[in-house]
C-alpha cells in the first residue's frame, strides 16, 4: 500500500496549485485521507482531510476558504486545490490514510500513516 504525492512547485503569493495523492495497490475510497505539511524545525501539521464513505471534510483554520480537498473514485486519487496561497503555506506536503472509521475525519497524526515521499510547495515572490 503506497501513496504518491505530486503537484507541488514554486508559486507567487495569491497563486494556486493542485496537489494529487494517488494510491498504488489499494482503493483510496475505503479510507479517510489527510493532507499534512511540514516545515524545517516544526511538527507535521494537518491541513485538510476527507472522510471515507460520506466524504465529510475537515480543514485547518488557516486554510479554510482557500483550500478544497476532494476525491476522484475513477482516478483513485485525492486532490488538494490550494488557492490564494500565502508564504506561510510553504512546506513539504504529505498525504496519509486513516484506517479507522469515523463519521468525520480528524486531522491528528496519530490516526494517519503510510505517508508518501511528499511534494514541496514554495510560495514566494
Amino acid at each position: 500500500m503506497r501513496l504518491v504525492e505530486s503537484g507541488g512547485g514554486l508559486v507567487q503569493p495569491g497563486g494556486s496549485l493542485r496537489l494529487s495523492c494517488a494510491a498504488s495497490g489499494f482503493t483510496l475510497d475505503y479510507y479517510a485521507i489527510g493532507w499534512f505539511r511540514q516545515t524545517p524545525g516544526k511538527e507535521r501539521e494537518g491541513v485538510a482531510c476527507i472522510s471515507s464513505g460520506n466524504d465529510n471534510t475537515n480543514y485547518a483554520d488557516s486554510v479554510k476558504g482557500r483550500f478544497t480537498i476532494s476525491r476522484s473514485k475513477a482516478q483513485n486519487t485525492v486532490y488538494l486545490q490550494m488557492n490564494n496561497l500565502k508564504p506561510e503555506d510553504t512546506g513539504l506536503y504529505y498525504c496519509g490514510f486513516d484506517q479507522s472509521i469515523k463519521p468525520t475525519c480528524v486531522m491528528d497524526l496519530i490516526f494517519f500513516g503510510s505517508w508518501g515521499q511528499g511534494t514541496q510547495v514554495t510560495v514566494s515572490s
